[in-house]
């Protein structure tokens, strides 16, 4: 049954009367999971072990049942072997980049892309996109989800796209003037760098059409945002995907910027305690874990994604009925421990962002240093800060490390840096660099 109504722009899916949508995610999540179990091998010999068939399945709880998927289980299995259907269905490949071995590879049939390509559409709707807009995918394409998510989800919606892909930064700048660009897609930290390169070239994005910011692909946090909106002024917009799941479009702010609703139609979520697996109730803070229930070229049963979140169950403002997860600023594979400290990077970020004349753009280095581990932050500041007198620069610097101790409790080195000698990311920013003895 088809049940995507749409008026304009906004999908009737949004708007589903909760016992409706339990009813779709529980007939949807039934069928995905006997795929699975009659396709994929590694999913029936767990479910196996379990003692699970494949009609496991008669209320939405009994998902707790089933076993988790990790990424180690793509990798191990690279290239294909958690495909559910024939190579002659499977009609468009991706892959991670592979930082750590072997990359990741993903499958798409053409009905995947087409749900794809329509939560993509309602992602862009969420931030207020219409077909009387142009959109610059400013992600990259290619094996990366982002930059062809993007791109097809912006057609779905009918707005013009400007394919720009990554990278030649003045050229995307020159771009965004001359086409006359409402909204832009991208990673938070490149935005940052086009508002750089536009300035250098006498254009304030501020005076532009550009309205809408959509911005994923890297965690952020709520001071960045301030940042962004402040320098550009545009409307920021989180959205959040994983390659793994679909690529971008599996859950979207809207503008009332209270969580990212999760299109849980397509895409059912749970929280589980990190440590013990547990299904933890909505409202508590836990690791995400996500189960495709419409993706049959690579269907993912409770893929635990690392990332940390919680599910806000109360009505929105905006009337959409789906849930919203909180933003991610942190995954649980991103936390590093300091002298048994528990640090993640988006905790350094907002004590950066909270101190005046700091900028978004910083490294943090882990170094051993007469065998205890350390932590230093090379922070950028701004020009005129930078032309200061030493006296002004060193009042900065203890200003930064008592906002970093304040909120990790942990003493840092920081290490103030001229403008741009941060390297700038055409892509996902790299903010830590681990050169600690082993």
């Amino acid at each position: 049954m088809n049940i995507l109504a749409t008026n304009g722009n906004i999908s009737a899916q949004d708007y589903l009367r909760q016992d409706y949508l339990r009813e779709l995610q529980l007939v949807r999540l039934a069928g995905i999971v006997r795929h699975a179990y009659e396709n994929v091998p590694l999913f029936r010999s767990r479910m196996d072990e379990r003692g699970l068939g494949p009609d496991c399945i008669k209320s939405l709880d009994d998902l707790a049942k089933l076993p988790f998927m990790i990424k180690t289980d793509l990798r191990d299995t690279y290239p294909f072997g958690l495909f559910a259907v024939p190579q002659s269905e499977i009609v468009r490949l991706h892959a991670s980049s592979g930082t750590t071995g072997k990359p990741i590879v993903v499958a798409y049939t053409r009905e995947d892309l087409d749900v794809w390509a329509e939560v993509m559409k309602r992602s862009l709707a969420s931030c207020g996109l219409s077909k009387k807009d142009i959109i610059q995918v400013s992600y990259g394409y290619g094996l990366f989800t982002g930059g062809l998510g993007a791109h097809y989800g912006a057609e779905a919606l009918g707005a013009t796209v400007v394919p720009a892909s990554g990278g030649n930064t003045k050229r995307q700048v020159m771009l965004i003037r001359d086409f006359g660009v409402t909204a832009v897609c991208c990673t938070p930290s490149y935005f940052l760098h086009l508002i750089e390169e536009g300035r250098k070239d006498g254009i304030d994005l501020r005076e532009l059409p550009v309205r809408v910011g959509v911005f994923g692909a890297e965690p952020w946090t709520a001071g960045m945002r301030q940042r962004i909106e402040e320098e550009a002024g545009i409307k920021a917009f989180d959205i959040y995907g994983l390659s793994e799941i679909i690529g971008p479009g599996v859950a979207i702010e809207c503008s009332e910027h209270n969580g990212l609703h999760i299109f849980e139609d397509r895409f059912y979520p749970e929280i589980i305690d990190p440590d013990t697996g547990k299904v933890l109730p909505d409202g508590e803070t836990g690791e995400l874990v996500l189960t495709t229930l419409s993706k049959f070229a690579m269907p993912m049963i409770r893929y635990r994604t690392r990332d940390l979140t919680r599910i806000i169950s109360e009505p929105c403002a905006c009337g959409r009925t789906l849930r919203r997860i909180d933003r991610i600023a942190s995954r649980s594979d991103d936390m590093f421990i300091i002298r048994g400290v528990n640090v993640f990077p988006s905790q350094i970020e907002t004590a950066l962002l909270s101190v005046k004349g700091t900028s978004p753009h910083y490294n943090i280095i882990l170094y051993t240093e007469n065998g205890m581990d350390n932590i230093e932050v090379d922070v950028e500041i701004n020009e005129e800060i930078f032309s200061d007198k030493v006296r002004s620069l060193e009042s900065l610097q203890v200003e930064i490390t008592r906002a970093i101790e304040s909120l990790i409790g942990l003493r840092v080195k920081v290490k103030l840096v001229a403008p741009q000698l941060i390297q700038r990311s055409e892509g996902k920013a790299k903010r830590v660099f681990d050169r600690r003895v082993r």
